[in-house]
């Protein structure tokens, strides 16, 4: 399956980045979809991670579909609130969100917290796990309904990431190019 029509799919990891094992990565060498590099996968700053979204949605010539994994989901809201750029996103798909809050995950995302949360200017779908080590299902729903994203509960996945053995992930491929599609 090709990148949606006219859009350049970015690819946002959470922290520590997704490895090899990991469908982003795998899409990136698929597909041709663009990993968004930041400076310091292990000591994520939220203004840091903020500032290189906003310079590589604006280097793009076309307009952008967000792909974002745990933290990376909560990298779109907190550029959303800022960015003049929103009119460049086509939609976003933010699977398995991270919560900063969780007392394992608090000293070291301790910048993105208060978490930001609008509601986003472009159409979104955020996908859920039942057993997710990073986000409670409740949690992530929650999350959805600020952003006022559509909601997918995907079942026990854990973190939806290469530990869910999920290698290419054609049936997460199939779900961005169904929600595209379903857009005007």
């Amino acid at each position: 399956m090709e990148s949606p029509a006219s859009a350049r799919v970015l690819l946002l990891p959470g922290w520590q980045n997704s490895g090899p094992a990991h469908w982003q990565s795998r899409w990136e060498v698929l597909y041709g979809d663009v990993r968004v590099e930041q400076h310091d996968w292990m000591h994520p700053l939220r203004g840091d991670w903020v500032m290189r979204l906003e310079e590589v949605v604006q280097a793009q010539s076309e307009a952008v579909v967000l792909v974002a994994h745990s933290l990376g989901c909560l990298l779109v809201a907190a550029w959303a609130a800022q960015t003049r750029l929103a009119h460049r996103v086509r939609g976003a798909l933010l699977v398995a969100p991270g919560d900063p809050q969780q007392p394992e995950l608090a000293a070291v995302l301790h910048s993105w917290t208060p978490l930001v949360l609008p509601h986003l200017p472009f159409p979104s779908r955020l996908l859920g796990s039942h057993n997710d080590p990073y986000c409670s299902l409740a949690r992530a729903q929650s999350f959805a309904d600020a952003l006022g994203a559509q909601w997918m509960d995907c079942g026990a996945m854990g973190h939806i990431n290469a530990d869910s053995g999920l290698g290419d992930w054609p049936q997460g491929r199939a779900l961005l190019a169904e929600f595209l599609n379903t857009q005007p």
